[in-house]
């Protein structure tokens, strides 16, 4: 069932490129709601990074069944979502 729906996406970097920014946007703001509603994990930012490493699991997934181009769009959004908790952490 899951495959079928695999084989009809578009291979392209665009979907990838979703799909990699928006499995982080959710995890990382469950992380947040977590963070803010639960005192002893206040300073858990890292937290956020398990959300963005989600991201390394979902490019496996989509390069062990020939879909190479969404894995690389789900690289840039990882690098993309990599920066953006360094500079929340920097800044």
């Amino acid at each position: 069932m899951m495959n079928d729906r695999l084989k009809a996406l578009n291979n392209s970097v665009w979907v990838g490129l979703a799909i990699g920014l928006l499995v982080p946007v959710i995890l990382c703001s469950l992380a947040w709601y977590i963070i803010h509603h639960v005192a002893s994990l206040a300073k858990a930012d890292l937290l956020y990074i398990g959300g963005i490493a989600v991201n390394a699991y979902t490019m496996q997934y989509f390069f062990k069944y020939n879909k190479e181009n969404i894995g690389r769009g789900i690289l840039a959004a990882t690098f993309l979502c990599a920066f953006a908790f360094f500079s929340y952490k920097v800044f």
